[in-house]
């Protein structure tokens, strides 16, 4: 991945064919091999390292930032001095699983709020550095016309995550790599689930539903469904499987409700989003899973017609987890209610998905420790007449 980024952008094609070394890795452009004097003016060689800005996979834009992060010692003069006019921030600096920077260097070119391209931006630094290394070594060089191979080939996207290095999220991002996750129902809260899980680097994300896709879906899903595919039947997980496996890699579809021939398949993820409507399903899985390791993230909406002919809703999420499962069999019905008939009626009420999908997502990545959590909460409940979301049971 990181020599295809390269080769489809000049700015970074000229840079590598000028003799750069240089890598694409989560997100990140690194330079690496840039010379530099210590504080001992001993030559040195170090590794440049900036949020790499994309438009798309093929086009660069301008850095969004002229800060440039540093792997080495602090850069020194030939005469002793440190080079104060880049001095900035002191590290450590946690950019990514495989990135710590010791330094974040400061400089714009005289005259400009910025860079205007990452080759300009490269060069710039590189020759404040450059050309103290060449007052002690005259040969020494930046341009070694090393080619750099990519270290994460195997990564979860189909293309480069700049956005995280772009907002400083990705080290983080290592919380989920090797998480494997099931959604279990692609109705509309389960399909927004899948939209935002599917942004996040986990390893693996398996849908079960036997379901097809039909023209009520349609009004609940997340971006527009065509004519042409409510037409053809899809079920829904070839459908959402299909759409997100052009963004990322490892979805895979389960054309079959979870009963009890395969509900034990349930037991090798780390965690399940329950996300469907029928009460016996819930209670099977709650049995069967009531000894594993996994956490369960449970979803449910409810709908009411007042006496002004109104709608007030409610969205609810209910996590269980190995040893903390008590509760749920008094939060969460394990039957099918009258209720459930008007919420399927009811089909304008995609934000009351959308936003029970995102309230379980939120409390999947407080539980894994992305998000701060000082409510730790075992089930939580919004409901829109008073726009308030209700805590009950925490964690110890």
């Amino acid at each position: 991945m990181s020599r295809s980024v390269i080769s489809l952008n000049p700015t970074l094609l000229d840079l590598r064919n000028q003799g750069f070394e240089l890598e694409v890795r989560e997100g990140y452009l690194v330079v690496h091999s840039i010379p530099y004097l210590n504080a001992q003016g001993e030559v040195k060689l170090g590794t440049f390292c900036c949020p790499l800005d994309l438009v798309s996979p093929e086009v660069v834009a301008a850095p969004a930032t002229h800060v440039i992060h540093f792997i080495g010692e602090y850069p020194h003069k030939h005469n002793g001095e440190k080079i104060a006019a880049i001095e900035y921030q002191a590290g450590p600096l946690p950019l990514t699983q495989t990135l710590t920077a010791n330094f974040a260097f400061s400089n714009k070119p005289q005259g400009t709020n910025g860079f205007t391209s990452f080759y300009d931006k490269v060069w710039h630094y590189t020759r404040i550095l450059w050309n103290e290394a060449r007052a002690a070594a005259a040969d020494v060089t930046p341009l070694t016309y090393k080619v750099v191979e990519a270290e994460s080939p195997d990564s979860a996207f189909q293309y480069e995550d700049t956005a995280s290095a772009r907002y400083g999220t990705t080290a983080l991002n290592g919380i989920f790599t090797s998480q494997r996750i099931a959604i279990v129902g692609l109705g509309g809260t389960g399909a927004y689930v899948l939209d935002a899980v599917a942004k996040t680097p986990v390893a693996e994300i398996h849908l079960y539903d036997l379901d097809k896709l039909q023209q009520h879906n349609a009004f609940r899903a997340p971006g527009a469904v065509s004519r042409e595919a409510l037409d053809a039947q899809y079920t829904k997980v070839d459908y959402f499987g299909h759409l997100y496996s052009a963004f990322r890699k490892h979805i895979v579809p389960h054309c079959i409700n979870v009963t009890e021939v395969n509900v034990d398949e349930l037991r090798d993820f780390d965690y399940v989003f329950l996300c469907v409507d029928k009460g016996d399903v819930r209670r099977l899985i709650y049995d069967r899973l009531a000894d594993s390791k996994v956490v369960i993230i449970d979803t449910g909406i409810d709908v009411i017609r007042t006496e002004d002919n109104q709608l007030i809703g409610t969205a609810r999420v209910t996590m269980s987890l190995p040893g903390q499962r008590d509760h749920v069999f008094e939060r969460i019905s394990m039957a099918d209610g009258n209720r459930e008939a008007l919420y399927k009626a009811a089909v304008q009420i995609a934000e009351l998905n959308a936003i029970n999908a995102q309230l379980a997502v939120l409390r999947w990545k407080r539980h894994c420790g992305f998000y701060y959590d000082s409510a730790r909460e075992l089930n939580a409940t919004l409901t829109t007449a008073s726009n308030k979301v209700v805590n009950s049971e925490q964690l110890p």
